[in-house]
């Protein structure tokens, strides 16, 4: 275990079901699997908060990531979101993103975060996140073992000391209606 700090992350917002919004790729053709409007502004609202111009992170639990990780676009999922949403923040960095692991490979991809000397930042599908959570804490009873629908506004942070990470999150308040509180357990 190397990696300093783990924040995980879920894709900004994504299409409804049927109708609008349509997810719109970067240059603004409709795509299901892309983010929303919503989402592309969530996104570059990510990138100031993960990578301010002055360097001051405007909540104390953050860190600027050295590497960042998406889930790919594979067999089990063709959704971009994910890799969208951490785009500007990716470019913003000069950081490549590492979107080798696919959806269903989280304990290879979480190997190779661990692996890595730094702060790493992960976005993935929310279905997937507690499970990575478990992984890291390495029991299913710290962090909430679902993460809600309608949530796309929360920052789950890892910090290691010694040889464990401690749990905590943070509520990104970055857009209008973004929540001020983490993810309940129940």
């Amino acid at each position: 275990m190397k990696a300093k700090k783990i924040m995980i992350i879920r894709h900004a917002e994504k299409p409804a079901e049927s109708g609008a919004p349509f997810g719109v790729d970067i240059n603004g053709n409709q795509n299901p699997e892309s983010l929303i409007p919503l989402g592309w502004q969530r996104a570059g609202a990510l990138a100031t908060l993960f990578a301010p111009l002055d360097g001051k992170l405007q909540q104390p639990g953050l860190a600027i990531p050295q590497f960042l990780y998406a889930s790919g676009v594979g067999k089990h999922s063709n959704s971009l979101r994910p890799q969208e949403t951490i785009t500007p923040l990716a470019e913003k960095l000069g950081i490549k993103i590492n979107g080798h692991y696919m959806k269903q490979d989280e304990e290879d991809m979480l190997k190779d975060a661990l692996g890595c000397d730094g702060i790493v930042l992960i976005a993935w599908q929310h279905q997937d996140i507690p499970g990575i959570a478990n992984l890291i804490l390495k029991n299913s009873t710290t962090a909430p073992q679902t993460w809600p629908g309608d949530r796309f506004d929360v920052v789950w942070v890892f910090d290691r000391h010694d040889d464990a990470y401690v749990f905590s999150q943070i509520p990104q308040q970055l857009l209008a209606g973004d929540g001020n509180s983490g993810i309940s357990a129940g």
